[in-house]
């Protein structure tokens, strides 16, 4: 008798289905082919941990996504655009190498786990400072916007060197800024308020590093100006253009961390209870959901010239969608890749990335996580899930943000 192997039926990834969850469909796709052209997405589904690595590692995946993203605005809008995708060419996470790597070591020292931990006593100053104004006992909330949200606005914004008095207008330019970059833009309106706020945001931190040239601080754009390669390795243009990303970058993956953990310790009593137990098993569980159900399901590569990939011949100008959601649970690399066990160990996870794009602000998001986690389950034992079986999700292709998280202080 002849047997045939199942025929996978597509399913699109920004279907209302797909964005509440899409493990198992991912878990399919993987264990199906690794390596998957896709005609609805027009694009390779990458989904194997083993393949998403070998991408990032060879030279023949690009990540010069900016053309892409041009393509992606209406008619209307495309007037306003020209500025805006010169700033994000700008950004080193759509550059490739030696590009990408000249414009990282301007960074390299301020982002160095040693310089990060200088934060840590204000971090957990402002975590305690946000849970007291907006986390009272008794009181129900939304803790996304009450918490998740403000507090790495708060640390971000201070290690950037962003006077209170600007942060508004800061994290209102951020908002707009990821939904153009996170795709979340779909009105011709929507896309030009986009445009306009990373052209806003540039110019205000162009000012900020002049102001910071002429009065130094205790920040990150101080730091890099006092090491002078500012002027020397890169131009203050594309410093300034870098520091979009970086203000970009911060608030929204980590925000959406500390939700997501918040709401992966809080449907599951077991592990909730161990870290209560021993609290710097926070760390744990922040590394868990990076890896379980982490703000970042995918990043988009391009072919730069033909490759073979795990048999499939993947064509110069192909895309390519890495999909680490489904890597971080590949069963090949992670023993019982679906459950959540803040005492893992093992193969590392791809949530913040791998090798020259490994995410340089990790170090500084899981220090903003874990404080914030560690101090919710600790300090709030009456902390519940207001509405526990309907978490609803941002339609994004790229990232894994929650829409609100209803609570119980």
């Amino acid at each position: 008798m002849t047997t045939h192997a199942p025929v996978l039926t597509e399913r699109y990834l920004l279907s209302p289905d797909m964005i509440a969850d899409p493990y198992g469909h991912l878990d399919a796709l993987r264990d199906h082919a690794p390596v998957h052209w896709s005609p609805l997405h027009h694009a390779w589904l990458v989904t194997g941990y083993d393949q998403v690595m070998r991408c990032l590692r060879d030279p023949a995946v690009s990540a010069d996504r900016v053309r892409p993203l041009m393509d992606a605005v209406p008619q209307g809008a495309r007037e306003d655009a020209e500025r805006a995708f010169g700033i994000l060419s700008r950004w080193m996470v759509f550059n490739d190498p030696p590009e990408h790597r000249r414009l990282r070591q301007v960074f390299q020292e301020a982002f160095a786990a040693r310089a990060v931990a200088r934060y840590r006593a204000f971090t957990e100053k402002a975590t305690r400072a946000v849970l007291a104004r907006r986390a009272t006992p008794g009181r129900t909330g939304d803790l996304l916007a009450d918490v998740a949200r403000p507090l790495p606005a708060l640390v971000f914004a201070r290690w950037l060197g962003v006077p209170p008095t600007d942060g508004p207008s800061f994290w209102y330019w951020n908002a707009r800024v990821a939904d153009l970059v996170l795709g979340t833009a779909q009105e011709e309106s929507e896309y030009r308020a986009s445009l306009q706020a990373l052209v806003s945001l540039d110019d205000y931190l162009g000012a900020l590093v002049a102001r910071r040239r002429a009065e130094p601080g205790d920040d990150l754009i101080s730091q890099v100006l006092r090491e002078g390669r500012v002027g020397d390795s890169v131009t203050e243009e594309e410093f300034v253009g870098m520091l979009t990303q970086m203000a970009f970058a911060g608030g929204e993956t980590t925000s959406n961390l500390i939700a997501n953990t918040v709401l992966a310790l809080h449907t599951r009593p077991d592990q909730l209870a161990a870290v209560r137990a021993e609290p710097e098993l926070a760390q744990g569980a922040v590394e868990e959901t990076l890896r379980l159900d982490g703000p970042s399901k995918m990043s988009i590569r391009t072919a730069a010239r033909d490759l073979d990939l795990d048999g499939r011949t993947l064509r110069a100008g192909d895309r390519i969608f890495l999909v680490t959601a489904a890597a971080n649970r590949d069963p090949a690399r992670f023993p019982d890749p679906g459950r959540f066990d803040v005492r893992r160990s093992g193969a590392t996870h791809l949530g913040f990335g791998f090798g020259a794009h490994f995410c340089i602000g990790a170090a500084l998001a899981r220090l903003v996580a874990v404080a914030a986690v560690r101090t919710l389950v600790c300090d709030h034992p009456g902390l519940t899930l207001a509405d526990p079986g309907r978490p609803t999700w941002q339609p994004s292709l790229l990232n894994r943000g929650l829409t609100a998280l209803p609570v119980h202080y």
